[in-house]
């Protein structure tokens, strides 16, 4: 399997977070997470890739999904 790159911007209360987050791990694909409600830096580079303050948003190699499409997911990752 390829190995992307795979980051999720997300919150702690956030459903669709989570199951981004369980769709990855269900799907043996390492990522990195960033707490937006906390980590303002990470808030910013968010806002700055996606134009958005709603999460989640993935980012995955040079692609940027907002909120968990498992569709574009599947398809951008290849499962």
């Amino acid at each position: 399997m390829a190995t992307h790159s795979v980051t999720i911007y997300s919150t702690p209360t956030c459903h669709f977070c989570h199951a981004a987050k369980d769709f990855f791990t269900e799907n043996k694909v390492a990522f990195t997470d960033y707490n937006v409600a906390t980590d303002l830096a990470k808030r910013q580079e968010m806002i700055q890739k996606s134009g958005q303050m709603g999460v989640p948003v993935i980012s995955i190699d040079n692609s940027v999904v907002v909120g968990f499409d498992e569709e574009k997911l599947k398809e951008l990752l290849g499962v």
